[in-house]
């Protein structure tokens, strides 16, 4: 995509435009405001490091936060205020945008009235417009095991689209899909590239990586059942919660971290990362081998055993409306999204 079309569809709202959580008046709230600051080409410039992101929903906007032992700075309002031309929003944050060593002042000196309360926020999608939402199929030995599959080869890939992006406390109306009833969970780990990647070694991968945040590929078994194509059950609106905090990949080793998921407060899912059969540096490589990965990109690593597609068919209980996911990862953070 050239940026001459990019810059239009961003300001069509094409571009990340259409967020459906099953949330009135929440529909087109992936759209940003656009900076204005002077900056490198996108994924050229400097990436993030030390910092712990979230987005923060503000009405019809969105902006970005940044996580401290004080709480989440508000960093549009305190760029507002102090204007020292730091980034407003994670998209100018991934493309390399604004100046970083005035965000990291920008935070350090925050003033009380720019510090949101974690239990106050409310959180939108940590990444607002990937070009590319990728997620990785069978990619836990374990998982693989459980529904009675072989261990991949090769990493099994399939894509969700920006209409399920999804946010922490959001919610995903299963009462509108009248074509399914077998929901699932997924707790999955989700990498977020920052630099522009095309055939990159697996040494070299990492160094692509941004970071990482929390993520869930919600399914509607059903549906990915009705042919050798898993789009259908997978790209539900709504069904790719993400967050609510991405942090930099030097503060995180994403080969060896804790995950879990519960439904209701009962623990479904729990295992390591390390399980995976596909590790990051893998994932990243391989990807890259067939296209361009760009700044702002999410890979969905695959999820570990215990979901309930690998129970014994007398037991699968789907989820249902009502129903509360958590899904938490170690040093990522707890995402959690109910039913409707």
């Amino acid at each position: 995509m050239t940026s001459d079309r990019r810059s239009f569809l961003k300001k069509s709202g094409l571009v990340g435009g259409a967020l459906v959580a099953g949330t009135a008046g929440l529909a087109r709230m992936a759209q940003v405001q656009a900076q204005t600051s002077p900056a490198p080409a996108a994924g050229t410039g400097q990436m993030a490091r030390g910092f712990t992101f979230c987005t923060l929903r503000k009405g019809n906007a969105m902006s970005l936060g940044v996580k401290t032992d004080k709480g989440i700075v508000d960093v549009a309002a305190a760029e507002a205020a102090a204007k020292t031309g730091a980034p407003t929003t994670i998209t100018a944050v991934l493309e390399g945008k604004g100046d970083l060593g005035a965000l990291k002042r920008l935070v350090e000196t925050a003033q009380a009235t720019h510090i949101v309360a974690e239990d106050k926020a409310q959180f939108g999608p940590c990444v607002t417009e990937p070009e590319k939402i990728l997620c990785v199929g069978l990619n836990y030995r374990k998982h693989a095991a459980e529904t009675n599959n072989p261990v991949p080869k090769l990493p099994i890939l399939f894509n969700k689209f920006n209409s399920a992006l999804n946010y922490h406390n959001g919610e995903i109306s299963v009462s509108r899909e009248t074509k399914a009833t077998q929901f699932d969970y997924e707790a999955e780990l989700v990498i977020v590239i920052g630099r522009t990647a095309r055939d990159v070694t697996e040494a070299d991968a990492l160094n692509y990586v941004f970071g990482y945040c929390t993520g869930n590929d919600f399914t509607a078994r059903d549906l990915q059942r009705q042919s050798s194509q898993w789009m259908l059950g997978k790209a539900l609106d709504g069904s790719g919660p993400i967050g609510p905090y991405l942090v930099t990949a030097d503060l995180v080793d994403g080969d060896n971290l804790k995950i879990e998921c519960s439904v209701n407060g009962e623990v479904r899912q729990s295992s390591n990362t390390s399980d995976l059969v596909f590790n990051c540096k893998q994932l990243v490589s391989f990807c890259s081998q067939h296209f361009t990965l760009r700044p702002g990109d999410i890979i969905f690593t695959g999820t570990p055993s215990g979901v309930i597609s690998g129970y014994p068919k007398d037991k699968q209980v789907w989820l249902k409306k009502g129903d509360k996911v958590v899904t938490t990862i170690e040093k990522l953070g707890a995402l959690s999204f109910t039913l409707t």
